[in-house]
């Protein structure tokens, strides 16, 4: 798929891997929607960054845990642009809780993190569905995480999210492929950026940075860039459904930091 013209609505795009996804979309001609829950000024950030590749875009206010919000933004894009070809889901929620510290998670976190990550992703898949059907095709790309290979991360709760999404892939993948509509992910390990930090601690944050640079064969972090090329690759490929690309950067097991 040559993405320029088409139309993409990322999920969670103010920070982070959506807004480096957004704006290289941008960057390769394609019509961009910036969606954003509470990060307003963030938002407005990446939605000047990509309008300097003189795309058109949009910014829409959207919980992706609620059903009516992704159909309304789904519709909203495709009435605006025209059409809507790309959904990248970048929406994502955890606690940052020691794997040891179970009493520290409840299920009401497993649920509010179920409910945007694993539910988010479906309901926002699911409302680009008639888009895509009415185009003839369309594609998914997702973000899930390695800790659903390996039991790692900021919580069980969102590894466990992340491995529900992988299922999601193969599922969907099978489902929507004889209409012509394409569904992969990335399962990135450690990401250098804002939301790792804040949930670590600067202290932690940068112990655990280390620790991927001296254990990895690559000797680097990944980059919130890092991921949107990858999630372009998934995206441009014509051959590709169902995939969950993991270990990537090198980045395989690397130990918890503590």
């Amino acid at each position: 798929m040559d993405v320029k013209g088409r139309a993409a609505v990322i999920t969670g795009s103010a920070t982070g891997i959506g807004a480096a996804t957004a704006e290289l979309l941008a960057s390769k001609g394609c019509n961009v929607v910036i969606n954003y829950t509470r990060s307003e000024k963030e938002a407005k950030e990446t939605e000047a960054a990509c309008r300097r590749h003189q795309v058109d875009t949009m910014l829409c206010q959207a919980d992706v845990s609620k059903d009516a919000d992704c159909r309304r933004m789904a519709d909203d894009a495709a009435k605006k642009f025209g059409r809507l070809d790309i959904v990248v889901c970048c929406a994502g929620k955890t606690k940052f809780v020691k794997s040891q510290d179970m009493e520290e998670l409840s299920a009401q976190d497993f649920q509010d993190i179920y409910a945007v990550n694993t539910i988010g992703t479906y309901q926002s898949i699911r409302a680009a569905l008639p888009h895509f059907r009415k185009q003839g095709g369309g594609v998914a790309a997702i973000v899930s995480a390695l800790g659903a290979i390996d039991g790692t991360g900021s919580c069980m709760a969102y590894s466990a999210s992340k491995g529900a999404i992988n299922v999601l892939v193969t599922a969907l993948a099978r489902q929507l492929g004889p209409e012509n509509i394409r569904v992969n992910a990335v399962a990135p390990g450690f990401v250098d950026g804002r939301w790792m930090r804040g949930g670590l601690g600067d202290a932690a944050f940068e112990r655990a940075k280390q620790t991927v640079i001296d254990t990895t064969p690559l000797r680097r972090v990944n980059k919130p860039e890092d991921i949107a090329y990858t999630l372009l690759a998934l995206i441009e490929s014509e051959v590709l459904t169902g995939e969950i690309l993991t270990g990537y950067l090198g980045q395989k097991i690397t130990p918890r930091p503590r």
